[in-house]
């Protein structure tokens, strides 16, 4: 198990010749930790409370972070007791040694002392994924939020309390090539260019992650089961995970962030063969509101698997999957779940002729009508009823279209496609017809006096 390790170096200065006695002692565990992660940039602000056994004086206390991803740039340490009488002087950096600090610690009181140690890692991440379940007439679905936690960092967190950031993190340097640096600002006596202004930037960054750490720890009952509390913080917005968890390095666990049990959600089939080829593909839509028992946090970005009640035993069919991206409150979202086999659109091209051919002086053709007609066939399979959408796109915005038969609703969509809206009843079908008129050349101008 791989752990940061603290040594204090307790120097009492005696009052013998001027020597200088050196006490070596082990920090304490840590008495909790709390991790911060953004999920827009590689890092976690890692915020732990130790007591320090200090001595009337003079105290060093060395922090190694080899193994780990731990950003050395970002250390810092705050005595939570005592405040007035412990001045943390500095933090030095050894010259050929790696991955090694010391703080210089100058304490008017003795015995132990409460300190909070904070500092930017990389390696910890979260993403978000989603169980969707539809009852058997697919008109509400039962919601399941979930989070997984990654550990990558190279260190073991034990108990602690997470907390999951979405939200865009505006700083250009990578944790963990600050990591990886074999001094953390460098080459000893250069100062690199690339370095300039990087504390700045890294503090700023933690000033953000802290505001999310203003609540007070809680550790839900073990018979409970765990929620996260959701909080906004200008643009970002933070998921609390209730009670403590234990992230292991090279581990990932799985935790619950919400469910609820019946979001309305609409169903539509559509076919466009320009942008679906021959199939028919499923959509799935509902609203980040109160109206459709959300609306109360955004919704993180991740997959959606798409069930679908099968019977009272309980048994579940696979309906598709999709990903999406951050939902913010109020938002309407569209999932695009696969092509389906259970919906059928066979378009057919019944006729094709020219007409109203126009020449120029030389005898040439100057312009002229295209005229096709087209039979829709819709075929619903499914023991629902369904809506379908059928798009139809004629590359030209020259047109004039005349329809029969069962078409449902149509509406032109923009100056080159038009949209059918068919209803079907369970194990039904319908059929309508279309006649496209096209002009071209200098038919096109002729088309407006008709």
């Amino acid at each position: 198990m791989k752990r940061i390790i603290f040594t204090l170096l307790i120097i009492v200065v005696t009052s013998v010749a001027g020597q200088a006695k050196v006490d070596l002692v082990t920090l304490p565990t840590r008495d909790t930790v709390q991790l911060t992660i953004y999920n827009s940039a590689d890092m976690t602000l890692v915020r732990e409370s130790r007591a320090l056994t200090l001595k009337d004086g003079k105290n060093k206390l060395q922090f190694s972070w080899a193994n780990t991803l731990i950003d050395p740039t970002s250390l810092e340490m705050l005595p939570k007791a005592n405040a007035d009488r412990i001045d943390i002087t500095d933090l030095t950096y050894p010259p050929r040694v790696r991955n090694l600090g010391l703080w210089n610690i100058e304490s008017g009181v003795s015995g132990k002392v409460p300190v909070e140690i904070s500092y930017l890692t990389s390696g910890l991440s979260w993403r978000a994924f989603y169980m969707g379940t539809l009852t058997e007439d697919e008109e509400t679905m039962r919601l399941q939020g979930y989070v997984r936690v990654t550990n990558n960092s190279g260190e073991d967190y034990e108990n602690a309390q997470t907390r999951l950031i979405v939200g865009k993190v505006h700083i250009l340097d990578e944790i963990a090539e600050l990591a990886r640096r074999q001094y953390p600002y460098g080459t000893p006596g250069v100062i690199e260019p690339e370095m300039e202004g990087l504390v700045e930037k890294l503090e700023m960054a933690k000033k953000v992650m802290v505001l999310s750490s203003l609540a007070v720890d809680a550790e839900a009952p073990s018979s409970k089961q765990k929620e996260i509390i959701k909080e906004g913080l200008s643009e970002y917005f933070l998921y609390t995970i209730e009670g403590k968890e234990t992230i292991p390095t090279g581990w990932s666990k799985r935790l619950l962030s919400f469910e609820v049990d019946e979001v309305p959600v609409v169903n539509l089939y559509k076919y466009e063969e320009e942008r679906y080829g021959a199939s028919v593909v499923r959509f799935l839509s509902f609203k980040n509101d109160k109206e459709h028992e959300l609306g109360e946090t955004p919704i993180p970005g991740g997959m959606l698997k798409v069930y679908r009640n099968a019977g009272d035993e309980g048994h579940l069919s696979y309906t598709g999957q999709s990903s999406f991206k951050y939902i913010p409150v109020d938002e309407d979202v569209e999932l695009n779940l696969g092509a389906v086999a259970d919906i059928v659109v066979k378009p057919k091209l019944m006729d094709f002729e020219t007409d109203n051919y126009e020449f120029d002086r030389r005898g040439d053709v100057s312009g002229w009508d295209e005229i096709h007609t087209f039979n829709i066939e819709v075929k619903n399979t499914r023991d629902i009823g369904v809506k379908v959408e059928i798009k139809r796109n004629f590359n030209t915005s020259y047109w004039k279209l005349t329809r029969s038969g069962d078409f449902g609703e149509f509406e032109q969509v923009d100056m080159d496609t038009v949209k059918f809206t068919l209803e079907l009843k369970p194990r039904t079908a319908k059929k309508f017809e279309y006649v496209l008129r096209t002009y071209h050349g200098t038919r096109e101008d002729d088309r407006e006096k008709e």
